[in-house]
């Protein structure tokens, strides 16, 4: 009998050392910190560093939760198997078809993103064709060879690491007065125009709305590590790296930007931070030296995007929660249907966006932002049930949590607190019934889901003869 390549049954460990390593520190930076910050300091102002510090606080406590988890039991499917076993069948089903949900939205955003850029740079081009050749290019690089995701990956996040400390740099010796293009020094910026806070503490927590979807991401070198080889290894010491790439590409890198533009200058978000920061610095070549780091993010981001959701299905495949098709894995140890599966509902994303503009696809984009907090107090809830569990058999995980159960407890109420807050508030309210009803409608599939196959496996189970005996007839 012979074997088609396309029915192993497991990843492989095609990710090497160098590459995982890079994808961990460079998997946060994307496009939301080039871009999507200038929207987050205009919101809260120079305060803005605190809803940083704050969301990357969370981050980090998350990060070492979901880290040791990862470290006993590495899975492609990551929070979501860790959600089944501590919570059940349910809650992986739901967390785990919501956080695909999340990344086959965010595919087409970066794609569209990546065109406009293109179509800026050279118009003949319609923005159209642009989209579908990235698309196209990267769902090429994603099916053939797990090595190709990641020598991609690799690159890209280099170059993404240049640029942030370059930009430091730069900024270091502008704020210290020695910038010989332009008369900018000092940080009184931070509090010159309206206060250190001028829209109040409740502008840092909208902040914090903002800037958690650029921090979202770090969790997927739980999943990248689970193909490699060590994963316990890999994982432990990228977690071990979260608390320096936060402080040295979020925190430092936007204390630079506040204080060397006003956080009102409306050309802030016109331009984006990055880019009006360099502008004012008068450094050549500004434009299009950040254009082209933001073009290389947007398909980082957008790499790991349909990477992520590809091993999502197929781990939601491996639970008989998706289409069984999605376990099929080539020679190469790539599961080809859940990638083009995942391609898929990108495309349909993109269609959407062109078709209705503004329209449907801003609609179904509003829940990603609470996607992202309910991921993240899945994480918490699974971390906090499976440790008392380990401590109950009397065992004690290799990698552990801090000052557990105490951080991780403080962890969920200040999720709970910033959910709370998005119900409230009529900036968000849309939003947080948007992501309820599609968690309503994911619990409604996963009961029915679940409640068949049971039906399914006790009417086999009655059907098949015990062994030894012989099935009775009249």
């Amino acid at each position: 009998m012979s074997h088609s390549p396309e029915l192993h049954a497991s990843l492989g460990d095609g990710l090497s050392s160098r590459q995982v390593t890079m994808i961990s520190i460079a998997g946060i930076i994307g496009a939301g910190l080039f871009i999507g910050s200038a929207s987050a300091i205009a919101t809260a102002g120079p305060a803005i560093l605190i809803s940083y510090a704050l969301t990357g606080f969370l981050v980090l406590l998350v990060m070492r939760m979901l880290g040791e988890m990862a470290v006993m039991q590495p899975d492609s499917g990551s929070f979501s198997t860790y959600a089944s076993r501590a919570l059940g069948p349910w809650a992986g089903f739901t967390i785990g078809w919501l956080y695909w949900w999340f990344w086959v939205l965010i595919i087409p955003v970066e794609a569209i993103a990546g065109a406009n850029i293109l179509h800026a740079a050279l118009p003949a081009v319609p923005a159209w064709a642009y989209t579908l050749s990235i698309m196209t290019l990267l769902t090429i690089t994603n099916l053939f060879n797990v090595k190709n995701f990641g020598e991609f990956e690799f690159w890209f996040s280099i170059i993404k690491v240049v640029a942030i400390i370059a930009f430091i740099v730069v900024g270091m010796v502008a704020v210290a007065g020695y910038w010989p293009l332009a008369r900018i020094s000092g940080i009184s910026r931070l509090w010159d125009h309206g206060g250190f806070m001028p829209h109040g503490s409740g502008a840092v927590l909208s902040g914090v709305l903002i800037t958690i979807f650029s921090f979202f991401g770090a969790e997927i070198v739980t999943i990248a590590a689970a193909e490699s080889k060590n994963p316990g290894q890999q994982i432990r010491r990228s977690t071990n790296l979260v608390v320096y790439r936060i402080a040295l590409f979020y925190l430092l890198s936007i204390f630079l930007v506040v204080s060397l533009v006003g956080w009102n200058d409306p050309q802030l978000k016109e331009q984006g931070s990055f880019q009006y920061a360099l502008n004012v610095l008068n450094l050549p070549g500004a434009d299009i030296l950040v254009s082209t780091v933001v073009f290389i993010a947007v398909c980082s981001c957008m790499n790991s995007g349909l990477y992520t959701a590809s091993r999502m299905f197929y781990s939601l495949a491996q639970r008989g929660d998706a289409p069984k098709a999605g376990i099929r894995v080539s020679a190469g140890g790539v599961p080809r249907v859940a990638v083009l599966c995942s391609t898929l509902a990108g495309f349909a994303g993109c269609l959407a966006n062109y078709a209705f503009p503004g329209k449907v696809f801003d609609f179904l984009l509003s829940t990603t932002g609470a996607i992202a907090l309910l991921v993240y107090l899945t994480i918490a809830v699974s971390q906090l049930i499976m440790r008392r569990r380990l401590e109950q058999s009397g065992q004690t995980p290799a990698f552990k949590m801090w000052l557990f159960p105490w951080l991780t407890l403080f962890t969920i109420g200040i999720i709970l607190l910033v959910l709370g807050y998005m119900f409230i508030s009529p900036d968000y309210r849309y939003e947080t019934l948007m992501t309820g009803a599609v968690a309503v409608i994911m619990l409604m599939l996963s009961f029915y889901v679940t409640r068949k196959r049971t039906a399914q496996q006790a009417s086999r189970s009655k059907m098949q003869p015990q062994r030894g005996t012989m099935p009775t007839t009249r």
